[in-house]
C-alpha cells in the first residue's frame, strides 16, 4: 500500500499569483488538508509565510498544483 504524502514541495516551481497590491509564492501543498502555504510579498517587501485553503487559490493556479 502506497504511503501519503504529507506535503508536496513546490518552491523549486516558482508558481506565483498576485491579488491586488500582493504577491503570493507557492511553497508548499498538503494534499490531506488541502490548504497550500504562501510567502507573501507586500509592495516588494517580504511579509512572511501564510497558509491559505487550496480553494481560495486563482483558477490557472489550482490547474499547475492538480490536487488528484
Amino acid at each position: 500500500m502506497p504511503k501519503n504524502k504529507k506535503s508536496i514541495e513546490l518552491h523549486e516551481r516558482k508558481i506565483s499569483f498576485k491579488l491586488e497590491n500582493t504577491s503570493y509564492e507557492v511553497i508548499r501543498f498538503y494534499p490531506t488538508k488541502m490548504t497550500v502555504d504562501v510567502m507573501v510579498f507586500e509592495n516588494g517587501i517580504k511579509e512572511g509565510m501564510k497558509s491559505l485553503p487550496f480553494a481560495h487559490l486563482p483558477k490557472e493556479i489550482k490547474k499547475i498544483i492538480k490536487p488528484n
